[in-house]
């Protein structure tokens, strides 16, 4: 227990410490491909969030899942790429294959439905080479180009005014 919290401790670190040398870059290109990095600890309409997207124009299949679960059961399975704490490691990195390749794709827009900040998941937003990144007003600032003021309970509301913005910013 207390070498976890040892170890969220210094990922917290090491994050903060990226995080202030974080540039955004200005690109103009339209949304095609999504990804998205769920806390699944609050949130569990994972696929009820995917079809609002679909609703709204985006095809499911250029839409890319990363999951995480505070705690995974030894022999619990699942049919999208899930995480943990146990996946990090002490010096930051990701070892389990799902979490490297989502960080290495390129998407055009990152969604980071999480409203609390956890160490395992702002590593992985911010080491994701999405071009655009989109969270909650109670994530780091530093982090997103675009935050939503809302709660994670209220996907509805985050996907309507999502798309209200991208209209708006010419990026759909």
């Amino acid at each position: 227990m207390f070498l976890n919290y040892l170890k969220n401790f210094f990922t917290q670190k090491i994050v903060k410490k990226s995080l202030s040398n974080v540039k955004h870059t200005a690109d103009n290109s339209t949304i095609r491909t999504i990804g998205i990095i769920f806390d699944e600890s609050y949130f569990y309409e994972r696929e009820a969030l995917v079809q609002e997207l679909v609703h709204h124009g985006i095809q499911e299949k250029d839409i890319k899942v990363l999951v995480f679960k505070d705690k995974i059961k030894k022999n619990e399975t699942f049919d999208y790429p899930v995480f943990s704490h146990k996946d990090l490691s002490w010096t930051a990195t990701f070892e389990k294959s799902e979490v490297k390749d989502f960080i290495s794709h390129r998407f055009d827009l990152l969604i980071n439905y999480y409203d609390t900040e956890k160490s395992a998941l702002l590593l992985v937003s911010n080491q994701s080479k999405a071009i655009f990144k989109v969270g909650f007003a109670s994530i780091d600032k530093k982090l997103n180009h675009f935050m939503i003021n809302t709660n994670a309970e209220n996907y509805k509301v985050f996907v309507d005014e999502l798309f209200k913005y991208l209209k708006i910013l010419n990026k759909i």
